[in-house]
């Protein structure tokens, strides 16, 4: 039977008497794309026509195969590519659903791993050369009996090897790894987040230290033995003045002449550095 022969009539007959496996592709199309959306003869049309062409979506869903990407779930974005080639062809302008579909089929599982797959926004280009480099390291692998090393790689693909670590950088984010998960399968192996560094909050106080130590050899060494006391022996200046057999309030000016040296030392540092 050709769309030629049959009307729209005859085309809403044969899906009465359930006749749908007998029509052409350009038949089914021609009763898909004249019915509603949501109509039970067009579900059943495109139905029909996706499995004809299973075959094909699933030979475009292999190129995929080392994808941690479960196949199912390709099959499936495939079927979304397949349903978009059904809807839009028109049989009229010539040519086969199969060469229409393929393209189609492809683009929709490659949008969906550049948009829907990556945790974090990378570049198409390297998103692209990184599926080429899996094809070519499968290929060398073959033709050399082991991995090839980057510089095969680059070379193999003409491009740089700058170029190539972007790419395999690319890699690391296609799927991120959870910080909550085990280092090890032992019960009492710790997580990722365990090894992470964090920031110290003792770091800038150990910064700012080694800056005192800097001027702290200009005071007398009186003043330099009375700081050590107060702020390294956690003396209090009733202590430190018997220690030294001078008045607390002696202590006192003894520590306020050292601090606001140092202070004015400390500040007075970074106005010389920006004034060379």
């Amino acid at each position: 039977m050709t769309a030629t022969k049959l009307n729209q009539a005859q085309l809403i007959e044969l899906w009465d008497t359930e006749r749908l496996d007998e029509l052409s592709d350009g038949e089914l199309l021609r009763l898909v794309q004249s019915q509603e959306q949501g109509s039970q003869q067009r579900e059943e049309a495109c139905a029909v026509l996706v499995s004809r062409y299973q075959a094909l979506v699933r030979s475009c869903v292999l190129r995929y195969r080392d994808s941690p990407e479960p196949t199912e779930e390709l099959m499936q974005v495939g079927y979304v590519g397949l349903l978009k080639a059904i809807n839009n062809f028109d049989p009229t302008i010539g040519g086969s659903l199969a060469a229409y579909a393929q393209p189609c089929v492809s683009g929709e599982i490659k949008r969906h791993f550049r948009d829907k797959r990556w945790q974090v926004h990378v570049r198409r280009s390297a998103q692209e050369l990184r599926l080429e480099i899996r094809k070519a390291r499968s290929e060398l692998s073959q033709q050399l009996s082991r991995m090839p090393t980057d510089a095969e790689l680059a070379e193999h693909l003409d491009i740089s090897a700058a170029d190539l670590l972007d790419a395999q950088r690319a890699d690391l984010a296609f799927q991120a790894s959870s910080l909550d998960a085990p280092l090890s399968d032992g019960g009492d192996a710790g997580t990722l987040a365990d090894v992470l560094g964090y920031e110290d909050p003792n770091l800038e106080n150990a910064l700012e230290m080694d800056a005192v130590w800097v001027h702290l050899g200009e005071l007398p060494e009186r003043e330099q033995n009375l700081l050590l006391m107060r702020f390294y022996g956690n003396m209090t200046q009733t202590e430190i003045g018997d220690e030294l057999g001078i008045s607390q309030m002696h202590v006192s000016r003894l520590l306020a002449h050292a601090l606001s040296y140092l202070r004015d030392r400390l500040l007075a540092a970074p106005e010389r550095s920006e004034s060379r």
